[in-house]
């Protein structure tokens, strides 16, 4: 089973599909005897539309040419998804920002706890704190949080990438692989992600004779 890398200094606009170009081949498994490990969603949410922009993006995504394309679209949707109309909310998020470039999750977590509270319709904030839980092996924290992203935003490629690597590494392969699949479906440049849906299917569904 593949786990990905903890990692101690993150970047600005981290997200839990960055974690993804971390993976490595291969690494030691994590304990979960003392975590009671996370369920999967009953059905993942049905795709919605949320304003006319993002629908463009999103179509635009699909039809990219090239790598290159692909990226400066998909960097379009992550401004759209970190803007907020609060003020004091983008101030907050900065502070994010600040604090993991310094190496200070916990104070980073709080941060985003008080945004959460004050802006529960930011969907950005509740995925960053979903990759801090992720961070600390906190995975059914990470999971609520990840559904709350959903819930607002079904096409949030990061967070259904970030859902299937927490079902793999906690063995549930066949709704990793479900999670996955949504993922490159809805943005077919996603780094691993390929890679991780082939040996999944391999794993889930059998080779093919």
């Amino acid at each position: 089973m593949m786990l990905l890398r903890r990692v101690v200094n993150v970047p600005v606009g981290f997200a839990l599909a960055a974690l993804l170009a971390v993976a490595p081949a291969a690494a030691q498994p994590r304990s979960h005897a003392k975590q009671k490990l996370p369920q999967a969603p009953h059905a993942l949410p049905s795709v919605k539309p949320h304003g006319k922009n993002l629908d463009f993006l999103f179509e635009a995504l699909k039809a990219a040419p090239d790598e290159d394309s692909a990226r400066a679209v998909e960097a379009r949707i992550w401004a759209i998804w970190m803007r907020t109309p609060s003020d004091t909310a983008a101030l907050l998020m900065s502070r994010v920002h600040i604090a993991l470039e310094k190496g200070e999750p916990d104070v980073a977590l709080k941060l985003l706890d008080a945004i959460v509270k004050l802006r529960p319709d930011y969907v950005e904030a509740w995925n960053k704190r979903a990759t801090l839980y992720y961070m600390k092996n906190d995975y059914n924290r990470a999971m609520e949080d990840i559904e709350e992203v959903l819930r607002r935003e079904p096409r949030h490629f990061g967070a259904l990438a970030g859902l299937g690597v927490i079902l793999e590494e906690t063995g549930d392969d066949r709704h990793a692989l479900e999670a996955l699949r949504r993922a490159l479906a809805i943005n077919p440049h996603l780094d691993k992600v390929p890679d991780m849906v082939k040996t999944l299917s391999e794993k889930v569904e059998g080779r093919d004779i």
